[in-house]
């Protein structure tokens, strides 16, 4: 837990305390005035008002409390998977459809039960040292021996793994000139020297190299610029914090052109899912962290993605303008700014079963009757994937199995969760779970209609996740500029991974190729993305 987590856990215990204390003292003030109405109705009003706090907070030290020593994976395993069964009463099914949604279970569960594959134990093996790091001898020969009467055998290997600090090294340019031994010429056609090499920062001595891992130590390896910083001086190399953040800007300013390539490649796809998450900004005025938000937009088909940052803004503005010329499937959370394009010709906006299916997860507690029955419903969803992706079956065949299995359920889920609502505490989790999910079913459904459709945005979540860990360690962006920047980084790393392209490789290719394109306006940036730059590894 960090010290920030630990001081609001404090503080959310401490105000629990209090209230307590409060509500205590109005019970023992109320039992003083029985007689009178009126005072009796104010102090019960705010007895609810107390006790509805204190709800509010459990559930908030709850979830703290879960966010930091809970597990993390969302799957959920039923203590008994054999004892799941449909509770059918009351919901209004038609006798098909209960039959439809019975055969359907069974014949879920009796593949997984068909799939079980009894493992034996593994042991511990250590794993040979790759083949390609190169190797050193060191040869130890018996003491006090005469070799003049023994025969050498063969000698006992032991390899052991040393590792040699980062190499620094200067590459100079040494660029040849030659003069005629005819002196008549012009002098200026006299004197020929060989063209100097564009370099990534037009007067610098950074090298491509050096400013690939400055970037991949930072957003790969999430370590700040002080922290390289103090590492250079412990290796002999001096470096200014100034010149690193410039070095930074003129390799996101590089990267500007590409990144907007491709935005426009990720927004022609006919498939994208769209994810937020919060990224702290330094707000000068306030002269503290606020929390921003930067927006993931994930092409599937294509295996791109890209981060937009827009000051921070989460709101309704930034999608417009993000998506108003947008057309095709486009997978999201139940974030109410997407609901626009549920009316907009030529786009099909669909859901994500993981955020709902998350609901329920964190209404176990409060409800573990009605989450777990839920959970246990969109589970036989996932089972259904699971074979779909374990028969490797087409788009076409995994429609027709969603069909089959899938939709018999969700007709059964949805009217569970028309009958439940009702009997349950509409500000309660189990409440907020229900409502969440029948808001948004029509758009969770959608997805058993085209096989090429995803049950969830999960893979949008992958890719956030290097945000994640980078906030926990370099902290903050300094400025909506700096933001920006991290924006242009991490779209160009999630296609680095997305494509299975190592992140340093690229970048160095990247530098060391882009000022090919400064003056040919015939040439396509896109040929220097990562997955363009995969193609062309695997062509040579």
């Amino acid at each position: 837990m960090t010290p920030g987590e630990e001081l609001f856990l404090q503080q959310i215990l401490e105000e629990r305390d209090r209230l307590f204390r409060e509500t205590s003292k109005l019970k023992s003030q109320l039992a003083g005035y029985e007689n009178f109405d009126t005072e009796k109705a104010t102090y019960e009003k705010l007895l609810t008002e107390k006790d509805g706090a204190i709800y509010k907070l459990k559930q908030q030290v709850e979830t703290l409390q879960r966010r930091i020593w809970g597990k993390s994976s969302e799957k959920y395993i039923a203590e008994d998977p054999q004892q799941r069964k449909f509770d059918f009463d009351g919901l209004g099914l038609l006798p098909e459809e209960k039959e439809l949604a019975t055969s359907a279970k069974e014949e879920i569960e009796k593949y997984k039960t068909i799939r079980v594959k009894v493992q034996d134990k593994s042991h511990p093996v250590r794993k040979p040292l790759p083949e390609s790091i190169p190797r050193e001898e060191t040869h130890i020969y018996p003491e006090n021996i005469n070799t003049e009467n023994r025969t050498e055998l063969e000698p006992e290997i032991t390899e052991v793994l040393e590792r040699d600090p980062a190499r620094w090294y200067v590459r100079r340019i040494i660029r040849h000139k030659y003069a005629l031994k005819d002196k008549s010429q012009d002098v200026e056609k006299q004197i020929v020297t060989a063209p100097m090499p564009a370099l990534p920062i037009a007067k610098s001595y950074a090298g491509a190299s050096l400013l690939a891992d400055i970037v991949i130590d930072k957003y790969v390896n999430h370590l700040p610029f002080y922290r390289q910083i103090q590492m250079f001086k412990q290796q002999g190399i001096s470096i200014a914090p100034a010149t690193i953040n410039g070095w930074f800007g003129d390799v996101a300013d590089l990267l500007r052109p590409a990144y907007y390539r491709l935005k426009e490649l990720v927004l022609a796809s006919g498939y994208i899912q769209s994810d937020e998450t919060t990224i702290p900004i330094i707000n000068n005025e306030k002269h503290k962290a606020i929390n921003g938000y930067i927006w993931m937009i994930r092409a599937v088909t294509e295996g791109l993605v890209f981060f937009h940052y827009d000051y921070g803004s989460r709101a309704q503005k930034v999608a417009l303008q993000l998506f108003k010329d947008y057309q095709g499937v486009i997978q999201t959370d139940g974030y109410a700014v997407y609901d626009i394009y549920e009316n907009k010709k030529g786009v099909l906006p669909i859901g994500c079963w993981a955020h709902a299916r998350r609901k329920f997860e964190e209404a176990l507690k409060e409800d573990k009757a009605r989450a777990s029955y839920a959970l246990e419903q969109i589970g036989l969803l996932y089972d259904v994937e699971r074979r779909a992706d374990q028969e490797n079956l087409s788009d076409e065949q995994r429609a027709d199995l969603r069909s089959r299995l899938s939709y018999p359920i969700m007709v059964a889920f949805e009217k569970w969760i028309l009958s439940e609502y009702p009997k349950v505490l509409p500000k309660g989790r189990i409440g907020k779970a229900l409502r969440y999910t029948y808001n948004i079913y029509h758009k969770l459904t959608r997805y058993h209609l085209d096989g090429k459709l995803k049950m969830d945005n999960n893979l949008a979540e992958n890719a956030i996740r290097p945000i994640a860990l980078g906030r926990k360690n370099w902290l903050f962006c300094g400025n909506h500029e700096s933001a920006e920047n991290a924006a242009i980084m991490y779209s160009m790393l999630g296609c680095c991974k997305a494509s299975e392209v190592n992140f340093r490789e690229w970048l160095i290719f990247f530098l060391e190729n882009v000022h090919r394109y400064d003056s040919d306006y015939s040439k396509d940036l896109a040929e220097l993305l990562p997955h363009n730059f995969k193609l062309q590894n695997q062509n040579l």
